[in-house]
């Protein structure tokens, strides 16, 4: 038996065998030259592959038709015709003739170049076929290379998925319904991964460092997420302590999912507002399941990162659409596209960044793409007429960005006007505080905000200068921390001043260990992974508002993260001595 300790980044238990992932990206592939002889050899190696890859191709499109899904179908349909293109086998074989070069290079390089080009077009559409040539490339060069290619959606047994490392979209993609659990050597918990292992209920261990050298075949795993352990191979002992462990936390989850009807409401009378994080359109209906008053924040940049789809302004539209409708009145922000650092998507023009977490990133490159922006503003409002929408701008770090991100939202209305596209005529925006140069300049920024949401996530990293999804320097992102504590509050205190609402979405808006604190500093949206309501609520339910503005004002006064953990702890097992 063998015990691990990681980054606890999804709670839940779970006991099962597992299923090392090493990925299916190609990162080095070969380069040789070839004789004059070898052309025709070569040439029908790669008549073979496109056979091969359309077959699958052929296979993915029947199996999408026979379920009805019409939009996937359709995106099977392009990639059979791009396999099958005539211009493009004769580009592919007259550079094979030109450059005598082996023809997995050939095929890279032309579909690397077809790829930047489009990316860089001012026209649309073709930006957004760029990640359709991308995923045919990906799929010849797993022919021409001999690799079987393997996705997270073909599992057809439970596992527990183990990792180096896995990228949003691997997420996004994988059968969660098989997915049981989640290992990896690397990431934190407010890693990209992490976040969506909460979304979809999926305990999960990050941070490991060494767990992919640490497996071997027919090792039997205990995962317990919440206290980011990992057992390999248990004693009969330990399994039975495990397995009567998860029948306890299910009959606690039971007991909190019975006052999901209750308002979030203290012992006092002070009223707060708890809504849901969500990732992808799918899970707008169960966040309702969790008592969530709305979504306060949806990600919309998950749907730039699903495998083999564009997010064009129609596809955006009906996903939209169809959240606001799950969500009848309650109200869903979408936060605009903030994509980079460690969402990466193939048909949006990837900058060439040192540092991409201090990069070309969110409103950033939305504002230096402006037709790419304006798609996804105008998708939201023409959306805006099925429900309760509200906008949200990431990454905000003044005003002169606030400002451009308005001028074109004007924009886009004026565009959706001379279309005849109706939306609605009241739609408030709001500004993410989240690097500490808006969270300074929060007076500023709420002249022109309808709301804030606090973006604990970067605001801790950018705070502290601690990359969140690196597994050395985890221990360093503390929320606590008395630099982060006095941002929190300048911000509240400006949102309040101006007489508009601070609201939080970051991850920190989940921890039960900080509800009471950002109560009393006057928080008054707490917005989460839907599962996490049920037991912020169970702590606001307890305490007075009095008890925690006191326990703020405490924790205001402290030196050192380490003195407010203690306060807090003291406090907590004052008031709920049982948690």
């Amino acid at each position: 038996m063998k015990k691990l300790s990681g980054v606890s980044a999804s709670p839940g238990i779970v006991i099962g065998k597992f299923f090392l992932y090493q990925g299916n990206e190609f990162h080095d592939i070969p380069r040789y030259a070839i004789g004059k002889t070898q052309i025709d050899s070569e040439w029908r190696r790669f008549l073979a592959a496109t056979e091969a890859a359309a077959a699958d191709v052929r296979a993915l499109h029947d199996k999408a038709v026979q379920e009805t899904s019409k939009e996937k179908a359709d995106i099977f349909q392009a990639h059979l015709m791009m396999l099958e293109d005539t211009e493009f086998q004769d580009q592919i074989k007259k550079q094979l003739e030109a450059d005598r070069e082996n023809i997995e290079w050939i095929v890279s390089d032309i579909s690397r170049g077809i790829v930047s080009k489009m990316v860089s077009s001012s026209d649309a559409y073709l930006r957004e076929r760029a990640v359709d040539i991308a995923d045919v490339s990906h799929r010849m060069m797993h022919k021409l290379l001999g690799v079987k290619e393997f996705s997270l959606a073909d599992l057809t047994e439970d596992v527990i998925l183990v990792a180096h490392d896995l990228m949003p979209s691997e997420v996004l993609a994988m059968n969660k319904d098989r997915v049981k659990g989640i290992l990896m050597d690397m990431g934190g918990r407010t890693s990209h991964t992490a976040i969506l292992a909460r979304a979809f209920g999926v305990p999960a261990v990050l941070g490991l460092s060494t767990v992919t050298r640490e497996i071997t075949t027919g090792d039997i795993l205990v995962v317990d997420g919440g206290a980011g352990q990992v057992i390999i191979n248990p004693s009969k002992s330990v399994l039975l302590k495990y397995q009567d462990a998860i029948k306890q936390y299910q009959r606690k989850q039971d007991k909190l999912l019975s006052e999901v009807d209750l308002p979030a409401e203290t012992k006092d009378g002070h009223r707060v507002c708890l809504k849901a994080n969500i990732e992808v359109p799918e899970e707008a209906e169960a966040v309702l399941h969790y008592g969530a008053e709305g979504i306060g924040l949806y990600r919309s940049e998950f749907l730039f990162l699903t495998p083999g789809q564009a997010a064009e302004e129609e596809r955006q539209y009906h996903a939209y659409s169809s959240v606001l409708k799950a969500m009848g009145d309650l109200p869903v922000t979408i936060r605009t596209l903030d994509m980079g650092g460690d969402k990466v998507s193939p048909n949006i023009q990837p900058a060439d960044d040192k540092n991409p977490l201090l990069g070309w990133r969110a409103i950033r490159m939305c504002l230096a793409q402006p037709d790419l922006f304006k798609t996804q503003l105008r998708a939201i409002l023409r959306a805006s007429v099925h429900g309760n929408v509200k906008i949200m701008f990431p990454m905000i770090s003044g005003v002169e960005e606030l400002e451009q991100a308005l001028s074109l939202l004007e924009e886009a209305k004026a565009e959706c006007l001379q279309r005849k596209q109706r939306f609605a005529k009241k739609i408030d925006v709001g500004t993410m505080i989240e690097i500490p140069s808006a969270a300074l300049t929060a007076d500023i920024l709420a002249q022109k905000s309808d709301f804030f949401s606090i973006g604990t996530n970067d605001l801790l990293q950018y705070t502290l200068a601690v990359d969140r999804g690196n597994e050395k320097v985890s221990y360093l992102a503390q929320p606590f921390h008395p630099a982060l504590l006095r941002l929190l509050k300048l911000t509240i205190d400006a949102a309040h001043a101006k007489g508009i609402k601070a609201a939080m979405c970051g991850e920190l808006a989940g921890a039960t260990f900080a509800t009471p604190i950002l109560l009393g500093l006057g928080l008054d949206e707490f917005s989460m992974t839907a599962s996490a309501i049920p037991m912020v609520k169970r702590i606001i339910l307890g305490t007075t508002i009095e008890s925690c503005r006191t326990l703020a004002e405490k924790a205001m006064g402290c030196t050192s993260y380490k003195q407010t953990d203690t306060l807090v702890n003291a406090w907590l097992a004052e008031y709920f001595p049982s948690k």
